[in-house]
Parts: structure tokens; C-alpha cells; sequence
């Protein structure tokens, strides 16, 4: 009876350690179960909007120099800052080589005119009055030559931004002015070969400039390179930007965003995306089945908190988007709500 006893009390001391066993491990699977946030991964029309950084340059510029070197400059008529309307005498040289090359000019045209008559008559041969005809002709090239330089003209209208002489100096290879066209500006910009499709004369450009924080200055493309950059894969586009009230100025660093069109693509909440350490990969968790699965992928633009994901996630599938420094490829995980 004693033995009977004992052999019921042992049976349900198992009985009750397997229960308090199986307690244990039904504990520890909810326990190692991952509390997380999740996104749902969708489809999204996105702009593609390409951002390139530049240097606003003036629209026209010229170096104001004459034809000849070693001519003393007599008068310089504009200095910094002033304007200067195209066709307009910006400098004047000094005039005493042209007047003796006028001098020689009349004494060669007399002498011509007096043999001319003689030649007729048959006095001096065809070769003589030919060449007396042509030293003529050569020395009017001279003179006009000459006249166009002791007046120098600017060939636009602009500022003037440099002045590298004074009055009474000899001109000796440096510009005497510089003049820029500022009423209107441009920026190069150097696009990708893929957007060359995309890129068109005419298309409008925002430009973006630090010293005007927010405010966004509208230009449009005026010019685009028939040929791309071999080492770089990109091609040339010029945008011309309007700047009547003369806000913007040449060497002020710019940005300017082309919209290359529209495509759909796969977007995830950019939390979601983290960075391999040692390396420049990405990943994601994708939960499935309360189970997450760890992913590499291929990431792309942000925008407004969402991240593209060109490779890596499909349309509908669920990433965490918290907890990660307790995650791991098959870690069971619980979603939980906001």
C-alpha cells in the first residue's frame, strides 16, 4: 500500500514538471518575440527631378583690347561699375602713329594721283602704276586700322568689372576693361547621359542660390551639347536665367533642378533602410509570417520620408521599421500598432 502511495505521488511530480516545463518554453517563445513597426511597401508616381550645382556666369563678356601693342592709351572713358551700352567708345589711344600714317597716306595718294595721267600718256608702265596702286590700297588698310583702334567700342552692353590701366599708359597685352552682360545670366549645368532624351530647349529650371534661402529663380534651357563627355558620361546644357532687376550676380554658387518626368516605383518608409556596417550596403527587414527576413537592397531618391527601393522589396510586402538593434534574419517578430 506504502509503494502504491509513492508510485502516484512520483507519477505526479512528472505530470506537474512537465507542465511547469512546457509553461517555461510557451514563456520564452512569446517572450523572444520582437516588438516592431512596420510600412507596407506601395507603388508611388515620383518625379524625377535631377539637382546639378553650378556657377552663375555672366550671359556675355568681353575683354576690351586694341588690334596692336605698344600704343599709349590716351583716355579710358568708363571705370568699375559703370554701364556701357553696345557700340559705345569705352577708351581712345593715342593718336600721333595714326596722324603720321595719314600723312604717308596723303603723300602716296598725291604721288599716285600725278603718275596716273603720266601712265596714260604712257610715261611709266602697267607694272609701275600697279604697284604704286596697291602701295596706296595698303596704306588705307592702315590708316582705318589704326583709326579703329585709337577709338575702342564696346561690342555689348553690360558693367564693366575690371580696369587694368590709367590714362597715359602704354597698352601692353592686358585688356584694357572687362565688360559683362548681367541683365541676363546662365549656368552649366553637366547632365547625365541618361536624361539626354529628356532634356530640351525651351524646358523651364529652377535655380536655387544660398544667399536667397527659399526663393526659387525660374531659367530655361538655351542650349544643349550635340555631343557628351566621354570620361564622365555627361553632356553639356546651357540655362539661361532672366535677372532684369539684377539680384543674381556672375560667380555666385547655384543649384539647378531639371524635372526629367514622371515613373512609378516601389516606396518604403526611409527609417526602414539601414546602413551594413564596414560596408555601402543596405537592408531591410521584410516580416513574413511573423518571421523576419533579412534583405539586401538597391536603393534610391527620398522623398518627403520615403525612400525608393529598386531592388530588394516587392510591392506589398511589410518591412519593420523599428528595433533593428534586435533583429536578425528568422527572428520571430510581433507588429504592433502606432
Amino acid at each position: 500500500m506504502k509503494k502504491c502511495f509513492m508510485l502516484i505521488v512520483a507519477a505526479a511530480a512528472v505530470v506537474a514538471c512537465n507542465s511547469n516545463q512546457k509553461m517555461t518554453t510557451e514563456e520564452a517563445t512569446t517572450e523572444s518575440a520582437v516588438a516592431v513597426k512596420s510600412c507596407v511597401a506601395e507603388v508611388m508616381t515620383i518625379d524625377l527631378k535631377e539637382t546639378y550645382t553650378s556657377e552663375i556666369l555672366p550671359y556675355k563678356e568681353n575683354d576690351i583690347t586694341p588690334a596692336a601693342q605698344g600704343l599709349h592709351i590716351d583716355q579710358i572713358k568708363f571705370d568699375v561699375g559703370d554701364r556701357v551700352k553696345e557700340g559705345q567708345v569705352v577708351a581712345t589711344l593715342n593718336r600721333t602713329s595714326l596722324k603720321q600714317l595719314e600723312i604717308n597716306l596723303a603723300t602716296i595718294e598725291d604721288s599716285y594721283n600725278r603718275m596716273k595721267p603720266v601712265h596714260e600718256a604712257g610715261g611709266i608702265s602697267d607694272q609701275q602704276i600697279i604697284e604704286l596702286e596697291n602701295t596706296l590700297n595698303l596704306q588705307k588698310e592702315m590708316v582705318e586700322q589704326m583709326r579703329k583702334n585709337s577709338e575702342i567700342k564696346s561690342p555689348i552692353s553690360g558693367v564693366v568689372t575690371a580696369r587694368n590701366y590709367e590714362n597715359g599708359d602704354l597698352f601692353a597685352g592686358m585688356p584694357i576693361l572687362h565688360i559683362m552682360q548681367i541683365n541676363k545670366l546662365k549656368v552649366m549645368a553637366n547632365v547625365s547621359e541618361q536624361y539626354y532624351p529628356n532634356v530640351k530647349v525651351g524646358q523651364p529650371v529652377e535655380i536655387h542660390v544660398d544667399i536667397f534661402p527659399g526663393e526659387v529663380f525660374e531659367g530655361k534651357v538655351s542650349r544643349i551639347n550635340p555631343s557628351l563627355d566621354a570620361a564622365t558620361r555627361t553632356f553639356g546644357v546651357e540655362v539661361t536665367i532672366p535677372n532684369t532687376n539684377e539680384r543674381l550676380r556672375p560667380g555666385m554658387y547655384a543649384r539647378a533642378t531639371f524635372n526629367m518626368g514622371q515613373r512609378e516605383a516601389v516606396m518604403i518608409d526611409d527609417i526602414a533602410v539601414q546602413k551594413q556596417a564596414g560596408s555601402s550596403e543596405r537592408y531591410v527587414y521584410v516580416v513574413k509570417d511573423g518571421v523576419a527576413n533579412y534583405r539586401l537592397v538597391d536603393d534610391g531618391r527620398k522623398i518627403d520620408g520615403k525612400v525608393e527601393i529598386r531592388k530588394g522589396v516587392e510591392a506589398g510586402e511589410e518591412v519593420a521599421t523599428t528595433s533593428f538593434v534586435r533583429l536578425m534574419d528568422g527572428k520571430a517578430v510581433e507588429v504592433v500598432s502606432e
